[in-house]
C-alpha cells in the first residue's frame, strides 16, 4: 500500500508545525522550493526563510553562520548536490566547528530518474559517514519521517536526512516505536536476515515472502540509521540467523553493506551479500530499469539470501 502523503510533504508540514513552537528553525533552499514543497514554510515564515539560489556550498555556509548564532537551519538539495558539492563546507564549516545544521537531500540513488548521473547519488552517505559525529538517516516512509522529526530537532548537532521526495510505500503505522540509532525489525525469521533502508525495505519485504516459497524463513531489519549504527541490531541478527545481506539503494562501497559489515567483522562474524550499485555512474532511466540495470531487485535480493545461507554450510 502506498503513502497518501509524499515524503516532502510530510517533512515541509512537520517544519511548519515545528517552527510555530520553535523560533530557532529556518529553511534554507538552493532554488528547488518546489521540488521541496518548502514554499508552504516560505509562506509561514517568509522572514525565516532564504533561496540561496543554485549555490550549495554558499548555502552551508549561510547555515553555518546562521547556526553559530542560534538558529537551527534546514538547508535542502538534491542529495548530490546537497553533499558533495558542498563536502568541505560541511566537513569545516558545519561538522568540524560543532554547529546544529540538518542536511537535506533528495531524491537518493536509482530515486533520481531522469535526472540522470549528475544528479544521481550514489555516494551520499559514504561521504557523510565519513564525517565526525555526524548522524545519518534515511527515513522508509512517512511515519517514520513524522516520528524523526521532533528527534532529529532535539538531537543537537548536524544531521544528514537522505529523502525520498514522492510517495513511498506504506510500511509502519501509528504504533511504531521508532528511536534514531535504533533499527527496528519489520519481520521475524530463522535462516538469514535482510537489513535494509529506504526504498528497499519494502523489496525486502517482498523477497522475504519469496524465499518463504522456497523454504527460507529470512528476517527483516530497517537499518534507517547508517551512522551511528545499531551494532546490537546487527549482532542480534547474526544470532538468530547466522547470515546476513543488506540491501541498498546506494553503492556498496562505504554505504550500508560496508557499514554493517564492519560491525560483524569486529563483533559478529557470519557471512554477509551486499545488494547495492557497485563502482557505476547513475544514468538516465525510470526506476524500474534502473533496479535491474544496478541489481536492486527482489529476485537479486533472493539469490543474494540463498548465497548467504548457502554460505553458513
Amino acid at each position: 500500500m502506498t503513502d497518501e502523503k509524499e515524503i516532502r510533504q510530510v517533512m515541509a508540514a512537520g517544519l511548519v508545525e515545528a517552527a510555530k513552537k520553535d523560533d530557532r528553525i529556518v529553511v534554507l533552499d538552493a532554488d528547488l522550493m518546489s521540488c521541496h514543497a518548502t514554499k508552504c514554510f516560505l509562506e509561514a515564515f517568509p522572514e525565516r526563510f532564504v533561496n540561496v539560489g543554485i549555490a550549495e556550498a554558499n548555502m552551508i555556509g549561510v547555515a553555518a553562520g546562521m547556526s553559530a548564532f542560534g538558529k537551527m537551519p534546514f538547508a535542502f538539495s538534491f542529495a548530490p548536490f546537497a553533499t558533495r558539492r558542498c563536502y568541505d563546507q560541511i566537513f569545516i564549516s558545519v561538522a568540524y566547528s560543532k554547529l546544529n545544521v540538518k542536511i537535506v537531500g533528495s531524491d537518493p540513488g536509482v530515486m533520481a530518474e531522469a535526472n540522470g548521473g549528475t544528479h544521481m547519488p550514489f555516494e551520499d552517505m559514504s561521504l557523510m559517514r565519513a564525517i565526525p559525529k555526524m548522524v545519518c538517516f534515511e527515513p522508509t516512509d512517512a511515519t517514520m519521517l513524522q516520528k524523526a522529526l521532533p528527534q532529529i530537532i532535539d538531537y543537537p548537532g548536524a544531521v544528514y536526512i537522505r529523502m525520498f521526495r514522492k510517495k513511498t510505500e506504506k510500511i509502519f503505522d501509528d504504533t511504531l516505536d521508532f528511536k534514531l540509532g535504533k533499527a527496528v525489525k519489520v519481520r521475524d525469521g530463522k535462516d538469514v536476515t535482510l537489513i535494509a533502508s529506504g526504498i528497499m525495505v519494502d523489496r525486502a519485504l517482498k523477497a522475504s515472502d519469496a524465499l518463504a516459497e522456497k523454504g527460507i524463513s529470512a528476517a527483516v531489519v530497517n537499518m534507517h540509521t547508517w551512522k551511528p549504527i545499531d551494532a546490537d541490531a546487527i549482532c542480534d541478527a547474526v544470532a538468530a540467523t547466522g547470515a546476513i545481506v543488506t540491501c541498498e539503494n546506494h553503492s556498496t562501497f562505504g554505504g550500508l553493506g560496508s557499514a554493517v559489515a564492519e560491525v560483524v567483522v569486529e563483533k559478529c562474524p557470519a557471512p554477509v551479500e551486499m545488494i547495492g550499485v557497485v563502482d557505476s555512474f547513475g544514468e538516465v532511466g525510470k526506476q524500474a530499469y534502473l533496479s535491474e540495470k544496478f541489481h536492486l531487485t527482489v529476485e537479486d535480493i533472493v539469490a543474494a539470501a540463498e548465497r548467504a545461507v548457502a554460505r553458513k554450510k
